[in-house]
């Protein structure tokens, strides 16, 4: 391989203008693609093979008021008032009819209708208006959104003083992720460090030039891809966090290598080459064991991962690509400017006398960093195993969940509905669980729905059922449950299991088949799916990777070093997640946004 890339490396520093034409043909042509063939993003997902969506599709079939998104409006009386009095009950029955009118919404409840049991919380000082609409969150327009903060304002306007009213629900909850000031920043920092790292800016601009241009290719080749598949829109940002991450980095290999050769008198065409075949060596075998991870992403056996996967994975190959051959290119407009001025002078000065080149290679000792490390070995060992281990302990108790209002920042429309909803209705209010079945063979349906209800409501975990009714065609049945705990609770989890080893015993007394479905047991499913796929995907990436590393070094001690610091570094990474996000540990101290797919 080495000799491969010596020779592409040279060929690419005396053939700079053809390469760096050939890349920018190539961007010209996919952002051609991603212009007329693009479809843009679909933040729908579907999680094939779980109880969970095969309840949704059901009830997308047969019960559509209830299977797509939905959202909702909490009023909050005055201190000292009542949401049952005229002042509260009108303004919010007129906020009803108007929110009924909306493009895309199938159904609003009314708190005061008795509909739903818990519309209003026992102290009678909230009430919760529903909203269901036909399809999902990604499907209901802008302007259906901003006509109902309109709507929630004017009702707000309306109440009495001192009243409070907060939008929510799943509608409000989905935060898609997008290229903002933060990445634009990053990538100045960046530039700074690389300018301080070589102390010449023309060299400093290589590795971001170079992974700036590779991050457009890719990211064109994303949205192009999306007129034959569907593409989330958290698929082109983490394929343009990776690629500028590796781009700098493999670009920052060979500039970094060919740097310190022409420091030392080599010729800058020869040390292209030569650091082409060294450093790029490396950048190989990284860019390959980061494309093996990326893969493994597919053992979660979840569409959208398995698409994050491919498409990142298509954005570090060709950051690869880039660093073997964009690279040694742009080395080649630069020629012997890649040292800087004090460089150049220094080199020409072991150039002109041999005694200085011998007093410099003699100088060049290894840092007393090094030094250390490698004088005590053991020591060094035990205290980084050690360490890592004590970090990893924490680990033990991590869960897994996505996000929802409640890990919204603080200032968000959805968190403040969801914290004013726990705090007067509870924490299940947030995330209620759906049970459905077929109930086609019933012959009274009203009761049959009643007397489950009346099964279900004495599951540990249960706090209450919010509705039990079939649809019209009286062939469907739905059994809202609001569980005691919040959404990403464990015990809601729980409460999901449960109720799903209910379910065979409900089947042989009642004859019906119930499933567990909903957007908080879609959310435990995938959950679920992910934790059952982390060893299986280790065992995967770092079996891979040792193969690897045994052709390449033809020893095992390199391999194993390299796997055993790969599980621990995890390890001591997941537990200081737990420490932070499950124990609380310096939680007020982050600021974190997470991203949660819509479910379809």
């Amino acid at each position: 391989m080495s000799t491969l890339l010596y020779s592409l490396g040279r060929w690419s520093y005396r053939h700079s203008w053809r390469v760096l034409t050939a890349w920018l043909l190539l961007l010209a042509l996919a952002g051609g693609g991603a212009i007329l063939l693009g479809q843009g993003t679909d933040n729908a997902f579907k999680i094939p093979g779980t109880e969970s969506q095969a309840g949704l599709e059901q009830l997308s079939r047969t019960f559509p008021q209830v299977s797509g998104t939905s959202a909702q409006i909490i009023v909050v009386s005055a201190d000292g008032d009542r949401v049952d009095t005229d002042a509260y009950v009108d303004p919010i029955s007129d906020a009803v009819s108007a929110l009924g009118d909306l493009d895309g919404v199938l159904a609003v409840t009314d708190p005061f209708d008795g509909v739903v049991s818990g519309a209003v919380n026992d102290a009678d000082t909230a009430a919760l208006i529903r909203l269901q609409f036909d399809g999902q969150a990604s499907d209901v327009s802008a302007d259906t959104a901003a006509e109902m903060r309109t709507i929630a304002d004017e009702l707000q306007e309306a109440l009495p003083a001192g009243a409070q009213t907060q939008l929510g629900g799943d509608l409000f909850s989905m935060s898609i992720p997008g290229v903002t000031l933060t990445e634009g920043i990053g990538v100045i920092i960046a530039l700074f460090v690389l300018i301080i790292t070589f102390r010449a800016l023309v060299v400093a601009l290589l590795p971001l030039a170079t992974a700036l241009l590779g991050v457009a290719f890719a990211i064109a080749l994303i949205f192009a891809s999306t007129a034959f598949a569907s593409i989330s829109s958290t698929t082109p940002l983490l394929a343009l966090m990776l690629g500028l991450a590796v781009g700098i980095d493999y670009a920052l290999f060979i500039v970094a290598r060919h740097q310190d050769q022409v420091r030392a008198g080599m010729d800058p065409e020869e040390s292209t080459a030569q650091a082409t075949a060294t450093a790029g060596s490396a950048v190989v075998f990284a860019g390959v064991t980061v494309l093996i991870a990326l893969i493994g992403l597919s053992f979660a056996n979840i569409p959208f991962l398995t698409t994050m996967g491919v498409a990142a994975s298509v954005a570090v190959a060709i950051a690869v690509l880039v660093a073997l051959t964009l690279t040694p290119a742009l080395l080649g407009f630069v020629g012997g400017r890649v040292v800087g001025r004090s460089g150049r002078r220094a080199t020409r000065r072991r150039t002109q006398d041999p005694e200085v080149a011998v007093a410099a290679h003699t100088a060049a000792r290894p840092s007393r960093w090094i030094m250390m490390v490698t004088r005590h070995p053991v020591l060094v060992t035990v205290a980084v195993v050690a360490g890592l281990g004590v970090a990893a302990i924490p680990a033990t108790q991590l869960a897994l969940a996505l996000p929802n209002g409640g890990m919204q920042p603080h200032s968000s429309e959805a968190r403040k509905s969801y914290d004013l909803v726990a705090e007067e209705f509870g924490p299940g209010f947030n995330g209620p669980l759906i049970l459905t079945g077929t109930i086609v063979t019933s012959t009274d349906p009203l009761t049959l729905m009643d007397d489950l209800a009346d099964e279900i409501a004495q599951v540990p975990g249960v706090r209450e059922i919010a509705l039990a009714t079939p649809n019209e065609a009286a062939d469907t049945g739905i059994i809202q449950v609001v569980p005691e705990t919040a959404p990403d609770d464990p015990a809601t989890a729980q409460l999901v299991r449960d109720l799903r080893a209910l379910a065979p015993e409900l089947a042989d007394e009642y004859g019906i088949a119930l499933t567990v479905t909903g957007f908080t047991a879609v959310a435990i499913d995938i959950s679920d799916r992910l934790g059952g796929a982390l060893l299986p995907f280790a065992l995967f990436v770092v079996g891979l990777s040792f193969i690897l590393l045994m052709i390449v070094f033809r020893s095992i001690a390199v391999p194993l070093t390299a796997a055993l610091g790969y599980l621990l570094s995890v390890a001591a990474a997941f537990g200081a997640v737990a420490l932070v996000f499950e124990f609380g540990v310096g939680a007020d101290l982050l600021h974190v946004t997470k991203v949660g797919p819509v479910i379809s």
